[in-house]
C-alpha cells in the first residue's frame, strides 16, 4: 500500500488497525499515543472492534486497559 495516497481522516479504517497490527507490549504505549493524535478513544475502539486485521487478544487487553473498558477479544481464548 502506498502511505503517501493515504488520508488519514478518510482512511482510518485502514490506518487504525495495521498501526495496532504492527504494535508490540514494548511499542504500544507510542504506537497508541501517536494514534491518539490522530483520532478520538471512541474511533480506535471502533475500528478495533470491527477490522478484519488479525489483532492479537494481548493488543486488544492492552487497549481496553489503557480506556478503562471492558476487556474484549478479537479471537476466542
Amino acid at each position: 500500500m502506498d502511505r503517501s495516497a493515504l488520508d488519514f481522516e478518510r482512511d482510518k479504517d485502514i490506518i487504525i488497525p495495521r498501526a495496532l497490527f504492527a504494535t508490540t507490549p514494548e511499542t504500544f504505549d507510542t504506537d497508541i499515543a501517536i494514534l491518539e493524535n490522530l483520532y478520538t478513544r471512541k474511533q480506535i475502539l471502533k475500528h478495533l472492534k470491527t477490522t478484519k486485521e488479525r489483532i492479537s487478544n494481548e493488543v486488544c487487553r492492552l487497549v481496553a486497559n489503557r480506556y478503562d473498558v471492558d476487556i474484549f477479544f478479537r479471537f476466542k481464548q
